[in-house]
């Protein structure tokens, strides 16, 4: 437990420890996902999901020349061939545990319920079994690398502004008194929802989208062909003056004292989740998971940024720090 780790670390240095965050918020978010997709067999999920891993710091790397170049992903360089590599692997893994869940039949785990959907549609094997991998890795992307990202980067915000810390800390020790926070507890965190979303404006772990253009338009005066991809970096209204005023650079939790709807003049710029039609299935459980896991944490832990951070976002597939966050933690 991330609790237990941060407290055994405190307690080796003498009551006061830097601790660089990453490794723990990633490795709560994969058990929470690892759990919710595979169940009791949640340690294959790990694997999978340390391949993914692998393989999503390659793709990073080698998307923007294969989308410029699009022939180059035929090219039989290390990276490529890794990745076809991690490809089969994760998809050998995951079909596994499909099989292996088949057979035990008794838990009613997510990938579970993709195979039951898969069934229902009507698909060959083949397509079947794709449908499987795509949406496992769909869920994972969305649910691991996002959440721990978030985490961090709210934790960096509290860690810079003490007295939302304190804030948030007095709010946690009164509703849960000690105990494991609860559904209903969670939901009770009014101090901490606002902190979270003012951090997933600052920060938002999927700061760009994408859409495929399916008629021929025109947008003023550019035009855009059926068929092609438009990225919009949404980034730039999260941080548009004319939109949250001229401090809109500044962590102002407050911002959403009244919700989403009452935070700034066009609230639909708001897009941590994105919108629309295919906005995040799991942004509630999202929200959930991050409460349950910065509640622990503030309830526990006072905590300042170390003199060893190094504030350096980069945006591979998410936006997250590149080196971590390096907190000074101690017990409460």
């Amino acid at each position: 437990m991330v609790v237990d780790l941060f407290a055994a670390e405190i307690e080796k240095n003498g009551g006061v420890a830097d601790i660089n965050i990453e490794h723990h918020t990633t490795k709560f978010a994969t058990n929470v996902i690892s759990r919710l997709c595979f169940g009791d067999n949640y340690s294959a999920g790990d694997e999978i999901f340390s391949k993914h891993k692998v393989l999503g710091d390659i793709t990073s790397k080698i998307g923007t020349i294969n989308a410029l170049f699009p022939l180059m992903k035929y090219v039989p360089t290390k990276d490529n061939r890794e990745s076809r590599m991690l490809e089969k692997e994760i998809q050998a893994l995951i079909l596994k545990v499909v099989n292996e869940s088949k057979q035990v039949g008794n838990q009613k785990t997510i990938l579970q319920l993709i195979f039951e959907g898969a069934k229902d549609i009507g698909l060959d094997q083949a397509a079947t079994n794709r449908y499987i991998v795509d949406n496992c890795r769909n869920i994972y992307a969305a649910g691991f690398e996002t959440t721990a990202a978030t985490a961090m980067w709210t934790l960096m915000l509290l860690a810079i502004n003490p007295e939302w810390q304190t804030r948030a800390q007095e709010e946690v020790q009164e509703i849960c008194q000690g105990q494991m926070p609860d559904a209903d507890m969670i939901r009770k965190m009014k101090v901490l929802t606002m902190v979270i979303y003012e951090a997933l404006r600052l920060y938002p772990p999927a700061p760009l989208v994408s859409r495929e253009s399916l008629e021929d338009l025109k947008f003023g005066n550019i035009n855009i062909p059926k068929g092609l991809n438009v990225w919009t970096m949404f980034l730039t209204l999260h941080y548009d003056q004319d939109i949250w005023g001229p401090d809109a650079h500044v962590f102002k939790p407050e911002r959403f004292a009244n919700g989403i709807s009452g935070s700034c003049k066009h609230p639909h710029v708001y897009m941590p989740f994105g919108a629309g039609a295919r906005i995040c299935l799991g942004q509630h459980f999202a929200m959930a998971e991050l409460k349950l896991l910065l509640s622990l944490i503030l309830s526990n832990f006072s905590f300042s940024l170390s003199p060893k951070y190094r504030h350096s976002p980069v945006l591979t597939v998410i936006l997250r720090p590149e080196h971590g966050v390096d907190l000074t933690m101690r017990k409460l």
